[in-house]
Protein backbone atom coordinates (compact mmCIF):
# COMPACT_ATOMS: atom_id res chain seq x y z
CA UNK A 1 0.00 0.00 0.00
CA UNK A 2 1.18 3.31 -0.57
CA UNK A 3 2.13 5.80 2.08
CA UNK A 4 0.16 8.57 2.37
CA UNK A 5 1.94 11.70 2.08
CA UNK A 6 2.48 13.91 5.32
CA UNK A 7 0.59 16.52 5.84
CA UNK A 8 2.93 19.83 6.91
CA UNK A 9 1.39 22.34 9.29
CA UNK A 10 3.91 24.86 9.61
CA UNK A 11 3.66 28.39 12.23
CA UNK A 12 5.58 31.14 11.41
CA UNK A 13 5.71 33.05 14.81
CA UNK A 14 6.66 36.44 15.46
CA UNK A 15 7.83 34.98 19.38
CA UNK A 16 11.44 33.88 19.99
CA UNK A 17 13.51 31.26 18.06
CA UNK A 18 14.38 29.11 21.16
CA UNK A 19 10.54 28.34 21.78
CA UNK A 20 10.95 26.19 17.54
CA UNK A 21 9.81 22.84 17.89
CA UNK A 22 9.04 20.30 15.18
CA UNK A 23 7.56 16.78 16.01
CA UNK A 24 5.69 14.05 13.47
CA UNK A 25 3.38 12.79 14.84
CA UNK A 26 -0.06 10.43 13.13
CA UNK A 27 -3.65 11.81 13.71
CA UNK A 28 -6.49 9.56 12.28
CA UNK A 29 -4.45 8.00 9.93
CA UNK A 30 -2.65 10.70 8.26
CA UNK A 31 0.98 11.75 8.91
CA UNK A 32 1.93 15.36 10.13
CA UNK A 33 4.94 16.92 10.49
CA UNK A 34 4.24 20.40 12.50
CA UNK A 35 6.79 22.62 13.03
CA UNK A 36 6.83 26.35 14.60
CA UNK A 37 9.48 28.65 13.19
CA UNK A 38 10.07 32.08 15.79
CA UNK A 39 11.35 35.14 13.87
CA UNK A 40 12.37 36.51 16.90
CA UNK A 41 9.73 39.85 16.04
CA UNK A 42 10.93 40.44 12.78
CA UNK A 43 7.62 41.12 10.71
CA UNK A 44 9.93 41.27 7.89
CA UNK A 45 11.89 37.93 8.10
CA UNK A 46 8.33 36.52 9.04
CA UNK A 47 6.73 38.29 5.76
CA UNK A 48 9.71 36.26 3.86
CA UNK A 49 9.05 32.70 4.99
CA UNK A 50 5.26 33.36 4.72
CA UNK A 51 5.85 34.24 0.87
CA UNK A 52 8.75 30.93 0.31
CA UNK A 53 6.19 28.47 1.84
CA UNK A 54 2.64 29.43 0.16
CA UNK A 55 1.89 26.79 -1.94
CA UNK A 56 4.39 24.60 -0.57
CA UNK A 57 3.27 23.41 2.98
CA UNK A 58 -0.55 22.50 3.85
CA UNK A 59 -1.70 24.83 6.29
CA UNK A 60 0.40 27.90 7.18
CA UNK A 61 -0.49 29.04 10.78
CA UNK A 62 0.03 33.31 12.18
CA UNK A 63 1.66 32.88 15.39
CA UNK A 64 2.55 35.18 18.02
CA UNK A 65 0.07 37.50 16.58
CA UNK A 66 -3.90 37.10 15.89
CA UNK A 67 -5.06 38.96 12.75
CA UNK A 68 -7.92 39.92 14.30
CA UNK A 69 -9.27 41.48 17.62
CA UNK A 70 -12.80 40.61 18.18
CA UNK A 71 -15.08 42.39 21.25
CA UNK A 72 -19.17 41.58 20.76
CA UNK A 73 -19.83 40.75 17.23
CA UNK A 74 -17.44 43.35 15.38
CA UNK A 75 -13.89 41.89 14.13
CA UNK A 76 -10.77 44.45 13.77
CA UNK A 77 -8.25 43.50 11.32
CA UNK A 78 -4.69 44.02 12.89
CA UNK A 79 -2.63 46.18 10.19
CA UNK A 80 0.82 44.45 10.87
CA UNK A 81 -0.71 41.09 10.53
CA UNK A 82 -2.17 41.15 7.31
CA UNK A 83 1.26 42.82 6.02
CA UNK A 84 3.06 40.15 7.31
CA UNK A 85 0.60 37.43 5.46
CA UNK A 86 0.16 39.43 2.38
CA UNK A 87 1.84 36.90 -0.26
CA UNK A 88 -0.20 33.88 0.62
CA UNK A 89 -2.18 33.28 -2.14
CA UNK A 90 -2.54 29.49 -2.27
CA UNK A 91 -2.13 27.70 1.33
CA UNK A 92 -5.06 27.46 3.56
CA UNK A 93 -3.75 30.25 6.61
CA UNK A 94 -5.49 30.71 10.41
CA UNK A 95 -4.68 32.20 13.37
CA UNK A 96 -6.34 29.99 16.38
CA UNK A 97 -9.24 31.75 16.03
CA UNK A 98 -11.31 29.06 15.02
CA UNK A 99 -10.41 27.05 18.09
CA UNK A 100 -10.69 30.05 20.54
CA UNK A 101 -14.37 30.75 19.64
CA UNK A 102 -15.41 27.00 20.28
CA UNK A 103 -12.96 25.38 21.70
CA UNK A 104 -12.14 27.05 24.48
CA UNK A 105 -15.56 27.85 25.71
CA UNK A 106 -16.71 24.15 25.03
CA UNK A 107 -13.72 23.13 28.07
CA UNK A 108 -14.76 26.31 30.06
CA UNK A 109 -18.55 25.35 29.67
CA UNK A 110 -18.82 22.07 29.18
CA UNK A 111 -15.79 19.62 29.23
CA UNK A 112 -13.74 20.53 32.28
CA UNK A 113 -17.03 20.57 34.67
CA UNK A 114 -18.62 17.59 33.33
CA UNK A 115 -14.99 15.35 33.33
CA UNK A 116 -12.60 17.00 35.61
CA UNK A 117 -15.79 18.63 37.93
CA UNK A 118 -13.91 22.33 37.46
CA UNK A 119 -17.05 24.83 37.97
CA UNK A 120 -15.53 28.14 37.00
CA UNK A 121 -18.98 29.60 38.91
CA UNK A 122 -18.30 32.32 41.63
CA UNK A 123 -14.35 31.85 40.93
CA UNK A 124 -12.02 34.97 40.57
CA UNK A 125 -11.03 34.74 36.80
CA UNK A 126 -8.27 37.48 35.97
CA UNK A 127 -8.16 37.28 31.56
CA UNK A 128 -5.58 39.07 31.05
CA UNK A 129 -6.41 39.89 27.30
CA UNK A 130 -10.36 39.38 25.86
CA UNK A 131 -10.44 40.61 22.73
CA UNK A 132 -7.88 38.29 21.34
CA UNK A 133 -10.08 35.54 23.11
CA UNK A 134 -13.36 36.81 23.50
CA UNK A 135 -14.99 33.59 23.37
CA UNK A 136 -13.08 32.56 26.86
CA UNK A 137 -14.22 36.00 27.95
CA UNK A 138 -18.21 35.29 27.14
CA UNK A 139 -17.57 31.54 28.71
CA UNK A 140 -16.00 32.59 31.99
CA UNK A 141 -19.17 34.99 32.24
CA UNK A 142 -21.78 32.39 30.75
CA UNK A 143 -20.12 30.18 33.69
CA UNK A 144 -21.15 32.31 36.25
CA UNK A 145 -17.52 33.75 36.96
CA UNK A 146 -16.19 36.65 38.36
CA UNK A 147 -14.16 38.30 36.04
CA UNK A 148 -11.66 40.94 35.71
CA UNK A 149 -10.57 41.67 31.98
CA UNK A 150 -7.09 42.89 31.69
CA UNK A 151 -6.65 44.37 28.31
CA UNK A 152 -5.65 47.43 29.43
CA UNK A 153 -3.79 46.54 32.25
CA UNK A 154 -1.75 43.72 30.17
CA UNK A 155 -1.32 45.26 26.47
CA UNK A 156 -1.53 49.49 27.55
CA UNK A 157 0.18 49.63 31.01
CA UNK A 158 -3.00 50.74 32.36
CA UNK A 159 -4.31 50.12 35.35
CA UNK A 160 -7.75 49.91 34.61
CA UNK A 161 -9.58 46.84 35.46
CA UNK A 162 -12.71 45.92 33.09
CA UNK A 163 -15.21 44.16 34.83
CA UNK A 164 -18.57 43.61 31.86
CA UNK A 165 -18.07 42.52 28.69
CA UNK A 166 -20.10 45.62 27.77
CA UNK A 167 -17.34 47.83 29.03
CA UNK A 168 -15.53 45.81 26.73
CA UNK A 169 -16.82 46.62 23.84
CA UNK A 170 -17.41 49.89 23.51
CA UNK A 171 -14.17 50.34 24.73
CA UNK A 172 -13.13 48.47 21.84
CA UNK A 173 -15.14 50.27 19.12
CA UNK A 174 -13.36 53.41 21.02
CA UNK A 175 -9.84 51.89 20.66
CA UNK A 176 -8.82 49.01 18.72
CA UNK A 177 -9.59 51.18 14.97
CA UNK A 178 -6.42 53.19 16.43
CA UNK A 179 -4.48 50.87 18.70
CA UNK A 180 -4.86 47.70 15.36
CA UNK A 181 -2.83 50.00 13.69
CA UNK A 182 -0.10 51.06 15.77
CA UNK A 183 3.13 48.77 15.48
CA UNK A 184 2.25 45.30 17.09
CA UNK A 185 5.53 45.18 19.30
CA UNK A 186 3.61 48.02 21.42
CA UNK A 187 0.61 45.92 22.43
CA UNK A 188 2.94 42.18 22.93
CA UNK A 189 5.71 41.25 23.75
CA UNK A 190 7.67 39.41 20.80
CA UNK A 191 11.38 37.81 20.06
CA UNK A 192 13.16 38.37 23.11
CA UNK A 193 11.02 40.58 25.02
CA UNK A 194 8.77 37.27 25.64
CA UNK A 195 11.96 35.86 27.77
CA UNK A 196 11.97 38.62 30.48
CA UNK A 197 9.69 38.90 33.80
CA UNK A 198 9.09 41.79 35.49
CA UNK A 199 6.75 41.43 38.42
CA UNK A 200 4.05 44.29 38.11
CA UNK A 201 0.52 44.41 39.14
CA UNK A 202 0.93 42.28 41.38
CA UNK A 203 -2.81 42.95 43.51
CA UNK A 204 -4.77 41.16 40.43
CA UNK A 205 -2.35 38.62 40.08
CA UNK A 206 -2.84 38.32 44.04
CA UNK A 207 -6.72 38.64 43.65
CA UNK A 208 -7.60 35.73 41.19
CA UNK A 209 -8.14 32.29 41.85
CA UNK A 210 -7.92 31.38 38.09
CA UNK A 211 -5.46 33.45 35.78
CA UNK A 212 -6.58 32.78 32.38
CA UNK A 213 -5.54 33.71 28.40
CA UNK A 214 -2.44 34.22 26.46
CA UNK A 215 0.34 32.75 28.10
CA UNK A 216 2.98 35.20 26.90
CA UNK A 217 1.00 38.10 28.89
CA UNK A 218 0.81 36.07 31.85
CA UNK A 219 4.34 35.09 32.16
CA UNK A 220 5.60 38.79 31.08
CA UNK A 221 4.40 40.29 34.58
CA UNK A 222 3.81 37.07 36.94
CA UNK A 223 4.59 37.65 40.94
CA UNK A 224 7.46 35.33 42.73
CA UNK A 225 4.41 33.61 44.64
CA UNK A 226 1.46 31.83 42.62
CA UNK A 227 0.68 29.49 44.94
CA UNK A 228 -2.56 27.76 44.96
CA UNK A 229 -3.50 29.31 41.26
CA UNK A 230 -4.64 28.01 38.14
CA UNK A 231 -3.52 28.66 35.34
CA UNK A 232 -5.82 28.50 31.94
CA UNK A 233 -3.57 28.66 29.06
CA UNK A 234 -1.63 27.53 26.22
CA UNK A 235 2.14 27.39 24.13
CA UNK A 236 3.93 25.94 27.32
CA UNK A 237 6.95 24.28 26.96
CA UNK A 238 8.34 22.08 29.66
CA UNK A 239 10.32 24.88 30.90
CA UNK A 240 7.30 26.96 31.46
CA UNK A 241 5.58 23.91 33.34
CA UNK A 242 8.62 23.97 35.59
CA UNK A 243 9.09 27.89 36.26
CA UNK A 244 4.96 27.45 37.17
CA UNK A 245 5.60 24.94 39.65
CA UNK A 246 8.51 26.83 41.05
CA UNK A 247 6.24 29.74 41.82
CA UNK A 248 3.41 27.61 43.55
CA UNK A 249 0.86 26.99 40.59
CA UNK A 250 -1.58 24.37 41.92
CA UNK A 251 -2.94 23.15 38.28
CA UNK A 252 -2.24 23.90 34.78
CA UNK A 253 -5.14 23.90 32.09
CA UNK A 254 -3.76 24.03 28.59
CA UNK A 255 -6.72 23.85 26.11
CA UNK A 256 -4.03 21.40 23.96
CA UNK A 257 -2.61 18.51 25.08
CA UNK A 258 0.92 18.24 25.32
CA UNK A 259 2.73 16.89 22.22
CA UNK A 260 6.64 15.94 23.35
CA UNK A 261 6.73 18.18 26.03
CA UNK A 262 4.94 21.13 24.58
CA UNK A 263 1.58 22.24 24.36
CA UNK A 264 1.15 23.86 21.02
CA UNK A 265 -0.70 26.84 20.16
CA UNK A 266 -4.60 27.09 19.10
CA UNK A 267 -2.95 28.26 15.58
CA UNK A 268 -1.60 24.86 15.11
CA UNK A 269 -4.76 22.91 16.33
CA UNK A 270 -6.32 24.93 13.70
CA UNK A 271 -4.38 23.77 11.34
CA UNK A 272 -4.71 20.02 12.23
CA UNK A 273 -8.63 20.80 11.91
CA UNK A 274 -8.37 22.44 8.52
CA UNK A 275 -6.15 19.89 7.03
CA UNK A 276 -7.94 16.52 8.02
CA UNK A 277 -11.31 18.20 7.04
CA UNK A 278 -9.73 19.24 3.79
CA UNK A 279 -12.35 22.68 3.84
CA UNK A 280 -10.86 26.34 4.41
CA UNK A 281 -11.04 27.71 7.45
CA UNK A 282 -13.73 30.10 6.63
CA UNK A 283 -16.17 26.71 5.69
CA UNK A 284 -15.77 25.82 9.03
CA UNK A 285 -18.39 26.07 12.12
CA UNK A 286 -17.75 26.36 15.31
CA UNK A 287 -19.74 23.05 15.57
CA UNK A 288 -17.37 21.37 12.82
CA UNK A 289 -14.35 22.32 15.05
CA UNK A 290 -15.68 20.79 17.75
CA UNK A 291 -16.88 17.69 16.07
CA UNK A 292 -13.30 17.07 14.14
CA UNK A 293 -11.31 17.32 17.89
CA UNK A 294 -13.86 14.98 19.08
CA UNK A 295 -12.98 12.19 16.52
CA UNK A 296 -9.47 12.75 17.15
CA UNK A 297 -10.29 12.06 20.68
CA UNK A 298 -8.36 15.64 21.67
CA UNK A 299 -8.08 16.44 25.11
CA UNK A 300 -6.70 19.64 27.47
CA UNK A 301 -4.10 18.75 29.40
CA UNK A 302 -4.83 19.07 33.45
CA UNK A 303 -1.92 19.16 35.20
CA UNK A 304 -1.67 19.05 39.30
CA UNK A 305 1.95 20.82 39.54
CA UNK A 306 1.54 21.63 43.36
CA UNK A 307 -0.76 20.22 45.98
CA UNK A 308 -3.07 22.66 47.82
Amino acid sequence: MEEKPLKRIVSVSLGSPKRDKRVEIEILGERFQIERIGTGGDLEKARQLFASLDGKVTVLCVGGTDLWLRAGKRRYPIRDAFRMVRDVRQTPLVDGGGIKTSWERHLILDYLPRVHGISFRGKRVLLVSSVDRYGMAEAFVEAGADVIFGDFIFALGLPIPLRTLRSVQILAALLLPILTRLPFRILYPTGERQEIITPKHHRYYQWAEVIAGDFHLIRRYMPEDLRGKVIFTNTVTSEDVEELRRRGVHLLITSAPEIDGRSFGTNIIEGIVVALSGKGPEELTPGDYLEWLGRIGFAPRVEALNPV
